[in-house]
């Protein structure tokens, strides 16, 4: 049985669903936008799923897909992962519980959640959060940003994480509590698959109705919210832990052509300094 270079295996759901709306002039899926860029910022090579799926430490993988599916398969299919169909992109929870089959099956205990357009994380970085995993049952990413922009925030009692706040609520905080907001969330997550699976039924009856334009028209969505897993675990006195990543380059998510750009630029800059 192959391990990972520390002896610790996890399972590992990647969401690859999305398209990347604001990712203006291209139509491919954003999870395969490429780290080197060649003939421009969204023709290269090495696309951010292969820099994931090889900084995971070794166990299951899954990609969920939905939006250019044949493409993402294609791309991966060397890497022989699990292909979760996101039926309807119904959010981040949505995603997960459409990885439910694929959790029900795998052998490994620990599991890592982690974003298909957040290609920077370091391996050492995984194994730190699945170490924190270790110690509780459930186990967040977070960070200090510089700007704390429109981040969902880690509410925290000592070490332990007690929700995870968007910013949509924390804004309404009076400006002393707002000052005290420090640790942010990476959007990346590591826990025991007992857990996870345990607690994807109460996430199911939770869903958010949120408004998108689609169509030329706002409509209302159902949605799921993976950070409402966080309040439901603690609620049940199960533990949620934090791991800080203090490199805050680590955790850029690529939301638009500018993000694409500083990701790039970091990844050229790694590879330059050997690192």
């Amino acid at each position: 049985m192959n391990v990972s270079p520390n002896g610790v295996r996890a399972a590992a759901v990647i969401f690859a669903a999305g398209r990347g709306s604001r990712m203006t002039g291209y139509e491919g899926n954003k999870t395969l936008l490429p780290l080197k860029a060649e003939a421009s910022s969204y023709v290269g090579s090495r696309p951010f799923l292969h820099e994931i799926l090889d900084n995971l430490p070794e166990g299951s993988k899954a990609v969920v897909v939905n939006y250019r599916k044949e493409d993402v398969v294609s791309a991966t299919r060397s890497y022989d992962p699990a292909y979760v169909e996101q039926p309807v992109t119904d959010g981040t929870g949505g995603a997960l519980l459409a990885a439910r089959w694929f959790l029900r099956q795998v052998p490994e205990d620990k599991v890592i959640v982690t974003m298909g357009d957040v290609p920077l994380i370091r391996r050492e970085t995984f194994r730190s959060l699945l170490e924190c995993a270790n110690r509780q049952a459930f186990a967040v990413l977070g960070f200090k940003p510089r700007d704390k922009a429109q981040y969902g925030v880690l509410e925290m009692e000592s070490d332990r994480v007690v929700r995870i706040t968007e910013w949509r609520y924390w804004k309404e905080y009076a400006p002393e509590r707002r000052a005290q907001l420090r640790v942010f969330n990476a959007g990346i997550y590591a826990g025991d698959r007992a857990a996870i699976l345990r607690f994807l039924e109460d996430l199911e009856a939770r869903p958010h109705l949120v408004e998108k334009r689609r169509g030329g028209r706002t409509v209302s969505v159902k949605e799921y919210f993976i950070t409402d897993l966080v309040e439901l675990m603690t609620s049940a006195g199960v533990a949620v832990g934090c791991h800080i990543c203090e490199d805050e380059t680590e955790v850029m998510g690529v939301d638009d052509p500018d993000a694409l750009e500083m990701v790039q630029r970091e990844y050229s800059r790694r590879r330059l300094q050997g690192n």
